[in-house]
C-alpha cells in the first residue's frame, strides 16, 4: 500500500483523480449491469442507478446516467436505515443488505436498494463507505397497480441481509424467488445486481488503498464542500425573493378531481427554500410518495437542473436546499399510503418548480414538457403457463426556450438517462408487433421557437393479454412561455379487431386485449417559446418539409401562406 498522504499535502491532482475514480467505478458497473441483467427493464431501458455513500449514508458519487429520483436520496436512505437497524458493529465485510421499504424511502415497492458495506487500511480495515445500487425489479408480487395501500403493491424488504459475511441466506432468496411471477428473470437481475455491489465495493477499496484512507476521506470531504461551494454560488446568482407557480394532474386515479400541484420557492442569498406547504393531500389512489424518496428527491432533481451538468449531484450539492413540506401531503405520504404509481407527480412537480423560477431567470426559462410517463403494462399468461411481462413507456417533446427549438422525444425530467427498449427486441420476446413508430406532426407547442415533439408507437396484439396504462397532463397540457403556444397533451387510443376505426381510451385503465387489436400510443410535445408569427419563414418552411407540422397548422399558428408546390411565405 502507499504510505498514505497527510491533509496538506492533498495536492489538485490527487483530488481530481479521486474524484473522476469514484465516478468512473460507478459508471464501470453502471455497463457491467447493462451487460449481465436478464430484464430488458434493466439493460435496455436502464431503471437502475448506481451509488456510493459514505460511512455515514452521505451520498458521495454516482453514475452519470442514473435515474434521477434513485440517487437523489434513496441510495442514502436505504444506507441510514441499514446503519439505524443493524448499527456500523453489525454491518461486516461481505454482507449485503437489501431495502424498499417505503417507510425508508417513500416509493413503490419495485425500486430496491441493495448495498455492501466498505472496508479497507490495514487489519481488519475502517469502514469507509457502501457501495448501492437501486434497481427497478421487474416483478415483487402484488396485485395490481390500482391499490388503496401499500400491503397490496407486494412484498417489503425493510433492510434484511441477503448475504451475511460473504455467505448467502437462502431462505431470502426463497422468499422473493416465490412472491414474483418472473422468477428467472427477476433473479436474473438480483445476480446482476449483487455482482456490481461486490465488484464496485473491490474497486473502491483499490483506489482508496492506493493513496490510504487518511487521503482517501479528506479528498471526499473536499469534493462534497465544493460541491456545496458551486450551488451556493449558482443560488447566489439568483435576485433573492419569493416565486410560486402552479400546475394540476388531471386526477387521482380514485375521483375525477384535479390534483393541485403548487409550489413557492424561496431564494434568500445563498439558500433555496422549496414550499410544499400547498401541495394537493395524500391522495386515495396509488400516486402518493414519501417526503425521503418524494418532495426531497423532487427538490434535489429540479435544483440539479438548474445546477447544469457541469456539477456533480452528492450530498454537498444539496446542502443549501431547505423544505417545507408537512406530512400527509401527496409528496409526503405516510407508510401505508398507495405508492404502485409514486412517480407520476414528479416529472410535474419538477417542472413546477423550474417555471416559479422562470421570472428569476428568464434567459433560461422553457416551456413545460409532456411531464407523463404514457406508460403502457401488458401482462397475462402465454398457452404453456407462463408469464406475459411487458412494461413500455413514452417519450415526448420538452419546451422550447429562448434560443432553441424543445428538445425530444426524450424522456421526462424524472427519468435521466432511461432509454426506448428496441423494437427488435420487443417484438421477439412479447406478445404485440411494432406497425409504426414515428414523431406526431403537430405535438410542439406553436412559438418563435417550437415545443418538442412526442411520437407515435402502434402495437399490433398477438397474443390475448392485460392493457393497463399510465398517462396524465391531457387536460391540463404543458405551458408555453413568452408568447408560445402550448403542447399537445398524449393520448391513448384502441382499434378493435375487426372494426374501422379506433377509439380514445381513458388513463390509468385496464382492457383486455385480444389477437388483431391495434393500439396507438401518441405522447405529448412540449410548450413552445415567444410569438409564434416571429417564428422566422426558413424554420417554418424546415418544419413542414419534414412533417414536424402539417400545412394547415403551419398557416394557422405562423400566419404564413403555403402555395401548390409547398413553398412557405409570409
Amino acid at each position: 500500500m502507499t504510505k498514505a498522504l497527510s491533509p496538506s499535502q492533498l495536492d489538485p491532482v490527487t483530488l481530481e483523480v479521486i474524484r473522476y475514480g469514484l465516478v468512473s467505478i460507478c459508471n464501470q458497473i453502471d455497463a457491467n449491469i447493462k451487460r449481465t441483467a436478464f430484464s430488458p427493464y434493466i439493460y435496455e431501458y436502464n431503471d437502475f442507478a448506481v451509488g456510493l455513500a459514505g460511512p455515514d449514508g452521505q451520498l458521495i458519487a454516482q453514475n452519470t446516467g442514473g435515474m434521477p429520483p434513485f440517487v437523489a436520496d434513496s441510495v442514502g436512505m436505504a444506507v441510514r436505515d441499514g446503519l439505524q437497524i443493524y448499527g456500523k458493529e453489525r454491518l461486516h465485510r461481505g454482507d449485503v443488505v437489501l431495502c424498499n421499504h417505503a417507510a425508508v424511502q417513500g416509493q413503490h415497492l419495485n425500486n430496491t436498494v441493495m448495498y455492501t458495506p466498505i472496508y479497507a487500511g490495514e487489519g481488519e480495515g475502517e469502514l469507509i463507505g457502501f457501495f448501492a445500487i437501486n434497481v427497478h425489479w421487474i416483478d415483487i408480487g402484488g396485485s395490481v397497480p390500482r391499490s388503496t395501500d401499500i400491503f397490496m403493491e407486494g412484498l417489503q424488504l425493510r433492510s434484511i441481509k441477503l448475504w451475511s459475511k460473504g455467505e448467502p441466506i437462502e431462505e431470502v432468496y426463497r422468499i422473493i424467488e416465490n412472491n414474483t411471477r418472473t422468477p428467472a428473470e427477476l433473479l436474473g437481475d438480483i445476480a446482476a445486481q449483487f455482482a456490481g455491489c461486490i465488484l464496485g465495493r473491490d474497486l473502491v477499496v483499490g483506489l482508496a488503498s492506493r493513496y490510504g484512507t487518511k487521503t482517501f476521506h479528506k479528498a471526499v470531504a473536499l469534493i462534497l464542500d465544493q460541491s456545496e461551494a458551486a450551488a451556493r454560488e449558482l443560488i447566489r446568482s439568483i435576485p433573492d425573493g419569493e416565486y410560486s407557480a402552479e400546475t394540476f394532474l388531471d386526477d387521482d386515479r380514485v375521483s375525477d378531481n384535479p390534483v393541485p400541484l403548487r409550489v413557492k420557492v424561496i431564494i434568500a442569498d445563498d439558500e433555496m427554500t422549496v414550499d410544499f406547504s400547498q401541495m394537493a393531500e395524500q391522495a386515495k389512489g396509488p400516486i402518493n410518495s414519501g417526503y425521503f424518496g418524494g418532495g426531497q428527491t423532487i427538490a434535489r432533481v429540479a435544483f440539479k437542473y438548474l445546477l447544469g451538468a457541469g456539477e456533480m449531484a452528492n450530498e454537498g450539492t444539496f446542502r443549501p436546499i431547505k423544505l417545507v413540506l408537512p406530512l400527509g401531503k401527496i409528496i409526503s405520504a405516510d407508510e401505508t399510503a398507495p405508492m404502485g404509481n409514486y412517480s407520476t407527480p414528479f416529472p410535474s412537480v419538477i417542472d413546477v418548480i423550474l417555471k416559479a423560477l422562470s421570472p428569476a431567470l428568464p434567459e433560461q426559462a422553457t416551456g413545460g414538457h409532456f411531464a407523463t410517463h404514457s406508460g403502457v403494462r401488458f401482462h397475462g399468461r402465454r398457452p404453456d403457463g407462463s408469464a406475459i411481462e411487458a412494461h413500455d413507456s413514452g417519450h415526448g417533446g420538452w419546451g422550447a426556450g429562448a434560443n432553441h427549438d424543445g428538445a425530444g422525444p426524450f424522456r421526462t425530467m424524472a427519468h435521466g438517462d432511461t432509454r426506448i427498449i428496441p423494437i427488435e427486441l420487443q417484438e421477439t420476446a412479447l406478445p404485440f408487433r411494432i406497425e409504426a413508430f414515428s414523431l406526431r406532426e403537430d405535438s410542439g407547442g406553436a412559438g418563435k421557437f417550437r415545443g418538442g415533439m412526442g411520437f407515435r408507437k402502434v402495437y399490433r396484439i398477438l397474443e390475448p393479454c392485460q392493457l393497463q396504462t399510465n398517462l396524465d397532463r391531457t387536460k391540463f397540457p404543458p405551458w408555453g412561455v413568452m408568447g408560445g403556444g402550448e403542447g399537445k397533451p398524449g393520448q391513448f387510443t384502441l382499434q378493435v379487431a375487426g372494426a374501422e376505426s379506433a377509439d380514445v381510451i381513458g388513463k390509468e385503465r385496464s382492457r383486455a386485449l385480444k389477437p388483431g387489436d391495434l393500439f396507438t400510443v401518441e405522447t405529448g410535445g412540449g410548450g413552445g417559446y415567444g410569438d409564434p408569427r416571429e417564428r422566422s419563414v426558413e424554420l417554418v418552411q424546415r418544419d413542414v418539409d419534414r412533417g414536424y407540422v402539417t400545412r394547415e397548422a403551419a398557416m394557422r399558428e405562423y400566419g404564413v401562406q403555403i402555395d401548390g408546390e409547398g413553398r412557405v411565405s409570409r
